[in-house]
């Protein structure tokens, strides 16, 4: 696996696919520069070599030529977190980009246009992705948050560089950090679902069952089970379409010799509203008019015990509405006991939209091993698809 370490940036220019989706206020300010910070250390070690950077990156879902979408609103805010000024290109190819390109002093930094004005981006086209091309020396892919789609700054731009690409830092960590999980664990292994479907999680969970020994659901995913174990779950979430296979994955699970934990108590409310009336209820028990949107004290003392016990841990998704302050202690408790795991010498890996800000709401993002970046590409390869932004390096 080829990574920034394997070159010398001296006097290269490095074209490098950042992921620098970040979101913005009315005014066009950053309000979370998190990606920008996590692309930092590729840079710096370009610029220590001597190379110079061209950045390439999307932003949001623009139809066309959008201001609003413009990367020039985040400028400030890239060169403020690089400590470096950082030049501009009003294009990503053609005249206005070869330009600011050729200028490009060793130690320098310019940040190209939004790829996602041109349609070609994410069509994947092969011209698009060559006229990109001839804008740098090498290579280098460090935006693990896109690494999941054929686009041509992802994927079809690498052709161009058969022996000059590479994985930036933080896509090689994250990578590493999911290789750990899934091929290099140490055991116990425990694999923490939670989320509202068992549908948007059940390759993950056919994938991971030959790699954990325990498996945590909870989360409305947590109702779908036990309905179609018999219990009564009142008002709360359930695919009733999926009991079968929930069942199904209760006996693969023990033919593995996998041990499945559910939520034995919740706290149940009588509306979905923070200022609803609650009581904590057996899970298989909640009545009629109530539905479940948290786990209860008996369900998180008994998770303690099997996280305590964990030399590997995967958290992907909240244990109940963490959103709704009154619902949150459960997915809190979690990330507690998970900070402790790891303090203790356990290796933890949060991934999934939710459990990511759950931890960053929370204060918890520096208790954990690592924390990724992506949501949808770390799903994917949980799943155990090979990314194509990935596979592109590789070959």
């Amino acid at each position: 696996m080829k990574t920034l370490l394997d070159f010398n940036f001296n006097n290269k220019k490095a074209l490098i696919r950042v992921d620098f989706n970040v979101p913005l206020d009315e005014n066009f300010n950053v309000t979370d520069a998190n990606r920008i910070e996590a692309a930092k250390p590729t840079i710096d070690k370009i610029l220590a070599d001597g190379g110079s950077v061209i950045l390439m990156s999307h932003l949001g879902r623009p139809k066309g030529k959008e201001d609003k979408y413009s990367l020039k609103h985040i400028v400030a805010t890239v060169s403020e977190v690089l400590g470096v000024t950082v030049h501009f290109a009003s294009d990503c190819i053609g005249h206005v980009a070869h330009k600011a390109a050729a200028a490009l002093q060793p130690g320098q930094i310019l940040l190209l246009e939004n790829l996602r004005f041109y349609a070609e981006e994410e069509a994947g086209d092969v011209a698009f992705a060559k006229e990109l091309a001839s804008l740098g020396d090498i290579y280098v892919n460090d935006a693990f948050g896109t690494a999941h789609r054929a686009h041509a700054s992802t994927t079809i731009i690498a052709q161009f560089f058969p022996n000059h690409k590479c994985f930036g830092l933080l896509l090689a960590k994250e990578i590493e950090s999911l290789n750990r999980v899934l091929n290099n664990s140490v055991k116990p292994v425990t694999a923490i679902l939670g989320g509202s479907k068992v549908s948007s999680k059940i390759t993950v969970i056919e994938n991971i069952l030959d790699k954990v020994d325990h498996m945590i659901i909870g989360g409305g995913m947590t109702f779908t089970f036990i309905k179609a174990l018999g219990g009564k779950i009142g008002d709360s979430i359930c695919e009733e379409d999926k009991m079968d296979l929930a069942i199904e994955i209760l006996q693969k699970a023990k033919e593995k010799n996998v041990h499945i934990h559910i939520p034995v108590d919740v706290v149940a409310a009588n509306a979905f509203s923070n200022d609803a009336q609650t009581q904590i209820v057996d899970v298989r028990e909640i009545p009629d008019g109530w539905q479940g949107l948290d786990a209860g004290p008996k369900s998180l003392e008994n998770f303690k015990k099997i996280i305590m016990e964990s030399k590997t841990i995967l958290w992907n998704g909240p244990l109940g509405v963490f959103e709704m302050e009154n619902f949150a202690n459960g997915t809190i408790t979690l990330g507690n006991y998970i900070a402790e795991s790891t303090a203790n010498g356990a290796f933890s890996l949060v991934g999934g939209g939710d459990s990511v800000a759950a931890v960053k709401q929370f204060g918890l993002e520096d208790k954990m091993s690592y924390v990724s970046t992506g949501g949808g590409a770390m799903l994917e390869m949980l799943e155990g698809r090979v990314l194509p932004g990935i596979q592109a390096i590789l070959d």
